[in-house]
């Protein structure tokens, strides 16, 4: 990982010769031994290396121990490799190794979040720096060790996935949530100020949106997430087959055709029926068990619980959104200085929702923050603009 190095190469590794995946610490064909004594510049990069290496094998050690089991021995794994880089430079380096240098910045950061936070954001970020690695363009640098670098972006990109995986939904309500109550209520603030009402009027106006769509937003996740919950329930198997076998008429019923139903093939509901009758007393196939259906149960408190929660989480989050273009007006503020003032709030609390979008995703901080940033400031800006068109219209 290497968070000021040059975009990534497009080699696959996986085409490289098998003689470049061996330990780097060995000597090889693949290896680049100076011919003649480094320059202060060749010193100055290898240092830097030396010194972001020892660096990220740390945060990943640092990972490590807010993991356990699978996960655990992968970031384990990663230090490692990052250490056998880290003799690279070294061995490279020899007397002119030097005392310490300070990392990257970019890695100074991660090793700050990786010991006090030990969250997803560390590994997207080590996502990213692990792409932009620079050992494929630098004679120095092994073949291998560029290859290294590749398959470590792919490994800490399926941790990151997971984490993400666990977080999606909740950081999905969060974000929509906030991101909803800042455009729109900016949206409707701007609109009401357009027209020539006044403060107050827009105030209040901010204060209706923001309670209207707070309620909406819970009110709709509730329902989303209680049907949701309904659905499942009324897709689950019952147990019917168990308590009715026992007196269908053997020549004659339907048995075969609720395995049909539930997806089994023709000989394996033909199968299961004449277990349920009774027909066949082994467990013949395993695949086929004679073990009855356990019907998966719903506890209701727990699914009420969760409907409540994803509606609270909302009304939440889009109230702590649409507050931001009020703030203004709440303080006293009034004409185009207090709509000023809001623009420049959400457009500060976009930028961050979609620099923290960027950082989970493994993109460009930037180019998610201006992307959110232009699509709430554009929808903002036309309301505005209908607005003041209405306003000249009843005036």
């Amino acid at each position: 990982m290497h968070p000021h190095a040059d975009p990534q190469n497009p080699t696959d590794p996986d085409n490289a010769h098998p003689d470049n995946r061996s330990d780097q610490s060995s000597p090889s064909q693949d290896e680049a031994a100076p011919k003649t004594p480094p320059s202060s510049s060749d010193i100055k990069r290898w240092r830097q290396y030396l010194a972001d290496e020892r660096a990220e094998a740390a945060v990943y050690r640092q990972l490590a121990q807010r993991r356990d089991g699978e996960e655990r021995e992968i970031l384990l794994a990663l230090a490692e490799a990052e250490g056998r880089h880290e003799a690279h430079w070294l061995k490279l380096l020899g007397e002119h190794a030097g005392m310490p240098k300070a990392a990257s910045i970019r890695s100074q950061m991660l090793g700050f979040l990786a010991r006090n936070f030990g969250s997803v954001f560390v590994l997207a970020l080590a996502q990213r720096a692990e792409g932009r690695s620079p050992y494929a363009k630098d004679p120095a640098a092994t073949r291998a060790m560029a290859a290294d670098e590749q398959i470590h972006e792919e490994v800490v990109r399926g941790l990151a996935t997971r984490g993400r995986n666990r977080l999606s939904g909740t950081f999905r309500a969060a974000v929509f949530g906030a991101n909803d109550g800042l455009v729109s209520n900016l949206s409707l603030v701007m609109g009401m100020a357009a027209t020539g009402v006044p403060a107050t009027v827009v105030l209040f106006s901010g204060i209706a949106g923001l309670l209207a769509g707070a309620l909406s937003m819970g009110a709709g996740e509730y329902v989303s997430v209680r049907s949701q919950l309904e659905l499942l329930k009324a897709t689950r198997p019952t147990q019917a087959t168990l308590t009715a076998a026992p007196a269908l008429d053997i020549e004659h019923n339907e048995l075969v055709l609720v395995y049909l139903a539930r997806g089994m093939s023709r000989e394996a509901a033909e199968h299961r029926a004449a277990e349920r009758m009774g027909v066949y007393s082994c467990d013949c196939d395993p695949s086929l068990s004679l073990h009855p259906e356990v019907e998966e149960t719903v506890n209701e408190h727990e699914a009420v619980g969760s409907a409540w929660g994803a509606a609270i989480s909302s009304f939440c989050f889009f109230a702590s959104g649409a507050i931001v273009p009020i703030l203004p007006f709440i303080f006293g503020m009034t004409g185009f200085a207090a709509l000023a003032v809001a623009g420049t709030l959400v457009g500060i609390a976009l930028l961050s929702t979609g620099a923290v979008v960027g950082l989970l995703s493994g993109t460009s901080p930037l180019t998610r923050g201006l992307r959110q940033l232009a699509i709430g400031l554009g929808a903002a800006a036309a309301t505005y603009g209908l607005g003041f068109v209405f306003g000249a219209v009843i005036g």
